[in-house]
């Protein structure tokens, strides 16, 4: 967390803002105080495509199978 005096982020807010958009939090404080966070917005949601997982997804082919500990309730 990056912690600056609101006089000093006057002059270097556009460092200030690159830096909280790699990610680093920025507060910025009047009089030891804290009164403002500088965070980066978040982007929009991407659409969830059909088929975008194909691949990464693996099932066993007895997934369906009744477990040996589960006899007892069929």
């Amino acid at each position: 967390m990056l912690d600056v005096d609101i006089v000093k982020a006057e002059n270097c807010l556009p460092e200030l803002i690159a830096r909280s958009i790699d990610g680093n939090e920025v507060v910025i404080s009047r009089n030891g105080k804290p009164v403002v966070k500088l965070v980066p917005l978040t982007g929009q949601k991407r659409k969830r495509r059909f088929g975008s997982a194909k691949g990464l997804i693996k099932m066993s082919d007895d997934f369906d199978e009744p477990l040996e500990d589960f006899q007892d309730y069929m």
